[in-house]
């Protein structure tokens, strides 16, 4: 479909700002609420079990309506585009919907998240769809820790696979995702980052966060950026890496003797709310202006009846106008008991 085409649109609504200036240019798109792991730091067990409710297929938008959005984004400035879930390799043809984004020129990055179950050939069909990169989330080296944390006993030697083979398939760098929670794999940090120290994968440490209700977070639970990049320079000398850009979300390292490059997203301790230009959008048609929203905007109500792309653009400009999250900034005892939105709802 052609990107929409109105005069404010023109003289108003292109790059808007929030009301603290930051800029809209990343969307984070969850194409499915379902998992096959039950990771403990987002899906767990005792919350999503046999009897948990996922969406129905009507609920969610087709990817004829994420492609439209995707256009109407665009047309606001937004650039980088990342698919989510969930698992979104379990969305049912999905390659469809890497397709048709990647038909925007105007997108400059097209990336997917994902836990690297799936098999390995749909990496190449990916590809061959237009699929610029992926992220794999990651969280040990170690099975049996590896297995603990996903808590559906999937083996890390395939995880490992689908990783060599990105990178075999020309998807590189292939960026790396390990969440460290205490007392359950901080000592994954050093080997993770030893295996990890090559010019073709980008390794992120990410502190434990409080996203959503369910994963039992405590501030005890978080090893610390600092802590993370103690113990990589007590083995392997490291120093730090001037930002790609204005609102990247790891901040960037690299290993003194390879030159190599890792990073770490540090939301508890060193918040970067500050500089944040990311919007998600659910697999239900809601926009969340945070990781951490308690509040959403309908979307999907737009799309489906009958509202052209321009109203539709006018919505998502005046909401990001309106914009004021810093919940990193100001979190708190204040903010604990906040109904936040599952992580598995609107992606990472």
């Amino acid at each position: 479909m052609a990107p929409p085409s109105c005069v404010l649109m023109k003289d108003q609504i292109i790059n808007p700002q929030d009301k603290f200036g930051r800029f809209l240019k990343d969307l984070r798109i969850s194409v499915t609420d379902r998992c096959n792991f039950r990771c403990v730091y987002c899906m767990p067990k005792a919350i999503f079990g046999h009897g948990y409710q996922f969406l129905p297929k009507d609920e969610l938008l087709t990817f004829e309506e994420i492609t439209r959005i995707v256009h109407i984004f665009v047309s606001l400035g937004t650039r980088k585009v990342r698919m989510t879930g969930g698992e979104p390799m379990l969305r049912k043809g999905i390659e469809e919907l890497v397709s048709q984004l990647a038909n925007i020129s105007e997108l400059e990055d097209l990336a997917m998240t994902t836990n690297g179950s799936a098999p390995l050939e749909r990496i190449q069909t990916l590809k061959d769809s237009g699929l610029k990169r992926f992220t794999v989330s990651l969280d040990s080296l170690d099975n049996e820790i590896y297995q603990k944390m996903n808590d559906v006993d999937f083996p890390v030697s395939k995880v490992l696979k689908w990783v060599d083979a990105c990178i075999e398939h020309g998807l590189e760098p292939v960026k790396l995702n390990m969440v460290v929670k205490r007392g359950v794999n901080e000592d994954s940090i050093v080997p993770m980052a030893k295996k990890f120290n090559t010019p073709n994968t980008i390794l992120r440490f990410i502190e434990f966060m409080d996203v959503g209700n369910s994963n039992g977070w405590r501030l005890d639970d978080v090893v610390t950026a600092s802590q993370i990049l103690e113990k990589i320079n007590a083995d392997v000398p490291i120093e730090p890496l001037d930002p790609n850009y204005v609102g990247e979300v790891a901040k960037r390292w690299r290993y003194k003797e390879s030159g190599n490059e890792f990073g770490v997203i540090a939301s508890v301790t060193q918040p970067f709310c500050g500089d944040c230009s990311r919007i998600r959008l659910s697999a239900n048609g809601s926009l969340y202006t945070c990781l951490f929203a308690v509040k959403n905007h309908d979307i999907k109500s737009m799309l489906r009846d009958g509202s052209s792309d321009d109203q539709i653009a006018q919505h998502i400009y005046n909401i990001w106008k309106e914009r004021e999250d810093r919940y990193s900034q100001i979190r708190s005892e204040n903010t604990n008991d906040l109904p936040k939105v599952e992580m598995s709802f609107i992606g990472g």
